[in-house]
């Protein structure tokens, strides 16, 4: 008996009694960009947080957008800036994780995006942050008071803006007053940059900030550049290893947004070691030497890449003491030639190395040996023993200092002996130099993360990675500076988001029930978070 709509062929075939619905198919969009609506559900989040930085940024005092009709609005009513810029930042997090998950390797989510639509994503967000005024810091402030003092003739390893420029003056105004008075920890290459940016800005604050970020833009496109070649060193996805380092929403906010220069300082650190890794001649690797050297010269912990390229070029010598010993004496001289034409091009020689500290001034909550000599100190107040916090601090912080140089040796001799690549032992080794060193900010975490997102063993920790990647990147103040809620403010910015995201829910469910038709439900509840349909 033939059964109504079945066709089947070959003898004794028994023709369909009736016309046949055409099979449902994902329309054409659906098939080219599978990640469309995640896209565009970030890149409104990374809108509202260009609008709402034009009143809840680390803006420039005085703030030049006062009195303007349109971009002077949020200004006016900065309660309602902070809740959208707050929104704004949960959105681009919420769709940063929801590709993520696309990109799961166990195939969660089939399809996912390629490469290229998530190049196009990454820059799609990143755009509305370029053209807007910095958030979540006001370092880039300290950068052109201290490019403003070198440009000026004056040492800024010995003057800090206050007392080199003066406290009324334009470039010392909108830093904090903890970093009015200490001078420069940043290296000649950056600072002699930062004079070439003042050349062109002078006095004007806002043409210095955003001439600031094409320099920190720069340093992102040499990550773009060099990730996914060490990815592909490491055996690891390019497109995933882009995801989780180049568009993380650390980067997007501390590195785009925020204008820090780890930008540059990770950018020439990973192409020095890609060039110097991909070596195929006695002196190939020299290249990549003066890079990571130019890192070091921009932040000096870009120097431990130096460390795990020379035991990578020492274990093709063959692994002995004196190949060791040989690559290191080469690359000291390279590290020393290139910093002392730095400094001597600069006119800054190596006064940055007695400034290295300045950060230490803080007492930052995410350190865990500046953690354990507070609590330390607290201890002892409660004992009775009288404060003596700033001893404890001076001696967890010098263990936690050892602790994070012997880790690292740990990992240069196990990259030596060929049971670490060196990627994976560069990105641990920082992540070690961070988490043990006196001070740590979010974006510092960046120092690992990025490597670490091109090689093998992150993907054993994705889910941890991208929990606390989402968890910083909303855990710094838009501003840029520590401030307390008023009652009104939390519950704006929590009811905005928890709006936002439902309605978000309830377009991407009824979009996707329309466009793919019946079948997609599994699809669908992957792409939502729910488990799969029964």
């Amino acid at each position: 008996m033939a059964v109504p709509g079945l066709e089947t062929s070959g003898p004794g075939a028994v023709p369909s009694s009736g016309p046949q619905p055409a099979p449902s198919r994902p329309r054409a969009r659906d098939r080219r960009d599978p990640s469309r609506i995640a896209r565009r559900f970030g890149l409104t989040g990374a809108l509202l947080m260009a609008f709402g930085a034009l009143g809840a940024g680390a803006l420039p005092v005085p703030n030049p957008l006062n009195g303007l009709r349109i971009l002077g609005l949020p200004g006016r009513n900065v309660t309602v800036a902070i809740a959208i810029t707050y929104a704004g930042m949960g959105m681009l997090v919420l769709a940063w994780l929801w590709i993520g998950r696309m990109l799961n390797e166990r195939g969660a989510v089939h399809p996912a995006p390629d490469r290229r639509q998530l190049a196009r994503t990454g820059i799609v967000w990143a755009l509305p942050l370029c053209f807007a005024p910095p958030l979540f810091s006001k370092d880039v402030y300290s950068y052109l008071a201290q490019s403003a003092i070198t440009a000026r003739g004056i040492d800024p390893y010995v003057l800090g803006p206050a007392q080199a420029l003066g406290v009324d003056d334009p470039l010392t105004r909108a830093i904090p007053t903890i970093w009015r008075d200490t001078p420069a920890p940043y290296g000649p290459l950056f600072l002699g940059l930062g004079r070439g940016i003042t050349a062109l800005s002078g006095d004007d604050v806002v043409l210095g900030l955003f001439l600031h970020r094409v320099l920190a833009l720069a340093g992102v496109a040499l990550v773009i550049w060099a990730l996914p070649k060490l990815a592909r060193r490491c055996g690891v996805e390019p497109g995933l290893a882009l995801w989780l380092g180049a568009a993380n929403p650390l980067v997007l906010f501390h590195l785009v947004s925020g204008i820090h220069n780890e930008a540059l300082m990770i950018g020439l650190m990973l192409a020095g070691l890609e060039l110097g890794l991909r070596a195929q001649t006695p002196l190939g690797w020299l290249p990549g030497a003066a890079l990571i050297t130019a890192g070091g010269a921009v932040k000096v912990p870009a120097l431990l890449a130096l460390g795990f390229l020379g035991v990578h070029l020492a274990r093709a010598r063959g692994g002995r003491v004196r190949d060791v010993a040989f690559v290191a004496a080469v690359l000291a001289a390279v590290a020393a030639v290139v910093l002392g034409a730095l400094g001597w091009v600069t006119g800054l020689g190596f006064g940055w190395v007695h400034t290295l500290g300045t950060a230490n001034s803080i007492r930052s909550w995410m350190s865990l040996s500046t953690d354990l000599g507070q609590l330390s100190g607290q201890l002892g107040i409660l004992a009775g023993l009288g404060d003596h916090t700033d001893s404890a601090l001076t001696l967890t912080r010098g263990i936690g200092g050892l602790a994070g140089a012997a880790l690292c040796a740990v990992l240069l001799f196990a990259t030596l002996r060929g049971r670490v690549d060196p990627v994976t032992g560069l990105g641990a080794g920082l992540g070690a130099v961070v988490l043990l060193g006196p001070v740590v900010h979010p974006w510092y975490l960046l120092w690992a993360a990025i490597p670490l997102a091109a090689t093998r063993g992150l993907p054993r920790y994705r889910r941890l990675a991208l929990a606390a990647s989402a968890v910083l990147a909303v855990m710094v103040p838009p501003t840029g500076a520590d401030f307390d809620f008023r009652a009104y403010q939390l519950p704006m910015a929590i009811v905005a988001g928890i709006a936002l995201l439902a309605v978000a829910v309830l377009v991407v469910r009824g979009r996707h029930r329309a466009s793919a038709g019946p079948g997609a439900g599994d699809h669908h509840d992957a792409l939502a978070g729910a488990p799969p349909a029964s």
